[in-house]
Order: structure tokens, then C-alpha cells, then sequence
């Protein structure tokens, strides 16, 4: 199995490096400075066990890559991203090609599936960064990562058990999934408040401290807000019969997983969102996070104010090019506490 990087940023570099330290053939598809970057001097991998200079090639698109038969892909872009990808792999990737989904959201399997027969949705739990040209950083110490993977829209097979296989072997916690989605879903949940960090996340990650009442209000509202979006969440879940991983799931899952622990000279930072606000890549994956609670709430009937503030939000950062940090958490809980009445 030859695996095809589409995506090389945070969590695409980090799975691709190490695939490509243990063995596997990888090829990585990026973009602007990115891809320049990697075929002038290949990818920088910072991680807790070194710091690397991998070779591994990279592609400006899937029309430069010789497709082999057993060829697999890996979809790591934004979900904004992810229909003009999807149409460009089906310009030159053969029909047959396994294509997984390891993304935030639960749309990107679905829109995979109208083009792809053999199609995969993949956990996606990784501590990761993409700040800079030709480097990728994680964070992740023992276990990289969960990386469990099914076959969409539910069951195993042998691409599963191989990809899995190699996951385990390059240091992930990678397990065959038949109802992966489940656990997608689950993600989903933790992912809702990505938009408020990144509007209310400083440039590293909070400068504020427990140290005064001010910042003790803040962590409250976030907590506020945060219950608000999975509460609703849950309501349009329960309408639409969608199935979700429980909580107690998810710690079980988790435990012994992974250790979060500091690179010397590449401070942690916030998520995807908060990522793409402080790169000023000029768009967002808001709408197939909140934007899929808001949908459907839209369709089941379900009212979502909190979502759908937070989606307003990200567009108001964008339009606006507001910088991490810019709005308040206040304000955000003002603006829900209005949109509920």
C-alpha cells in the first residue's frame, strides 16, 4: 500500500512523516510556498522524539502522482476544501482508489461517496501544527494519535485492517472501526467551539491567568457557551435518529491514548480554526462544524442560536479580518442570550 497525502499540513504532515519513517511509501499533495518548501528541502517534522528533514515527495495535485492499484488516499484538507479536491482526484485517480476521510466534520464521507465507490471515514484525534512553510509540528508523546478507520457508511475490510496495520506499526493508535462514524459524530461535539477560540484566543494560546476575576469570568463563559452548542447539538442529533459515541466512550477511548507535552522552541497552539484565523488563509471550517448543527436544526426543526452564532462569528472574522483574540467571550454570551429570545 502506497499512501497519498491530500492535505500536508498539521495533521496530513504528521500522519505522512511518520508512515514514511516506518517504512511506508507516502506522497504528499500541498500547495504555494508549502510545496515549495518540501521539493526544495522536504518536510521539517518537529515532534517530542526529534527533529526530522524527511525526503518524502510531494505533488502540486493528484494529476502529478502515478496511480498505482493499490494506491490509497488520505483527504486531511478543510472541509472547505474538500468538493473542488474530490473533483480534481476524479480527474486522474482511478475509480476503484480507497479514499479516506481523516477530517473535523461528518459531510466530507458523504461527498466523497458521490464520486468514489470504496470511501472511509477516519478519527481524527491528533495534536498537531502548521504554522510555517516546509514544517509540520506535534505534540503528541507515546501514542501520536487516534486514527480509527471504517469503511463509510459503516463496516471493515481488508484496506481497513492493511491502513490500520500501518497506522499501529508508524506509533498511532489506529483501530478498525465499523461504526466509525459514530465516533466522527462524537468529535464533532468537541469541535463546536473551535470558532470561539479562535475569536477569543490571543496569538499563543490565552495570556489570561486564573489570577483575577476577570479571567475567572471568561472561563465560565466559555464553559456557558460550550454546554449551550453541544446541548444543542445533541437535540438535532436525537431528531435526525443520528447515533453518537457517548461520553463515557470517549474517555474510555482516550485513556492511556496520548500525553500533550511541550516542544522546546514551538509553543503549543490553538486548533485548526484558530490556525487557519492566524495564517490569514482567508477562510474557515466553521460551516461543516457549527454550520452542520445549524443545518440540521434547519431541517429536524431543532432551534440552534448558539451554532449559529458561532457561524456568523467565523464569518465576521473573516469578512472583517479580525486577528485571534479580537472579540470577547462576553460578548459572544451576550449575542447567544439575544439570538435565543
Amino acid at each position: 500500500m502506497r499512501v497519498i497525502i491530500y492535505g500536508a499540513g498539521g495533521v496530513g504532515g504528521t500522519i505522512g512523516a511518520r508512515l514514511w519513517q516506518q517504512g511506508t511509501q507516502v506522497v504528499l499533495i500541498a500547495r504555494g510556498a508549502h510545496l515549495a518548501a518540501l521539493q526544495a528541502s522536504g518536510l521539517r517534522f518537529v515532534a517530542p522524539d526529534g527533529d526530522f528533514q524527511l525526503a518524502i515527495p510531494a505533488v502540486a495535485g493528484p494529476g502529478e502522482v502515478e496511480w498505482r492499484p493499490a494506491d490509497l488516499v488520505i483527504l486531511t484538507m478543510k472541509s472547505q476544501h474538500t468538493t473542488d479536491a474530490l473533483e480534481t482526484l476524479a480527474l486522474s485517480a482511478p475509480e476503484s482508489v480507497a479514499v479516506v476521510c481523516g477530517q473535523n466534520g461528518v459531510a466530507n464521507e458523504e461527498m466523497a461517496l458521490r464520486r468514489f465507490p470504496n470511501v472511509y471515514g477516519m478519527l481524527i484525534n491528533l495534536p498537531a501544527s502548521h504554522l510555517r512553510a516546509g514544517e509540520v509540528v506535534t505534540y503528541g508523546q507515546g501514542v501520536g494519535g487516534i486514527l480509527d478507520t471504517g469503511r463509510y457508511p459503516e463496516g471493515v475490510d481488508g484496506v481497513v485492517d492493511e491502513l490500520t496495520g500501518l497506522l499501529e506499526q508508524a506509533g498511532f493508535s489506529a483501530q478498525p472501526d465499523a461504526a466509525v462514524m459514530r465516533q466522527k459524530y462524537a468529535k464533532l461535539l468537541g469541535n463546536l467551539g473551535n470558532s470561539v477560540q479562535a475569536a477569543t484566543t490571543p496569538e499563543q494560546i490565552d495570556q489570561a491567568t486564573a489570577d483575577s476575576a476577570a479571567d475567572d469570568s471568561a472561563a465560565d463563559d466559555v464553559k456557558s457557551i460550550g454546554r449551550m452548542l453541544r446541548k444543542e447539538a445533541l437535540a438535532c442529533y436525537a431528531a435526525a435518529g443520528i447515533d453518537c459515541a457517548t461520553r463515557d466512550e470517549v474517555r474510555a477511548r482516550r485513556k492511556d491514548a496520548y500525553t500533550m507535552v511541550d516542544v522546546p522552541g514551538f509553543p503549543r497552539v490553538g486548533g485548526s480554526s484558530w490556525q487557519s484565523i492566524l495564517r490569514g488563509t482567508g477562510n474557515i471550517e466553521t460551516d461543516y462544524l457549527n454550520g452542520e448543527i445549524v443545518w440540521l436544526g434547519r431541517r429536524f426543526g431543532v432551534p440552534t442560536p448558539a451554532n449559529q452564532v458561532c457561524q456568523n462569528l467565523a464569518r465576521r472574522l473573516l469578512r472583517d479580518n479580525l486577528a485571534a483574540g479580537s472579540v470577547t467571550t462576553a460578548a459572544i454570551l451576550e449575542e447567544i442570550e439575544r439570538a435565543g429570545v
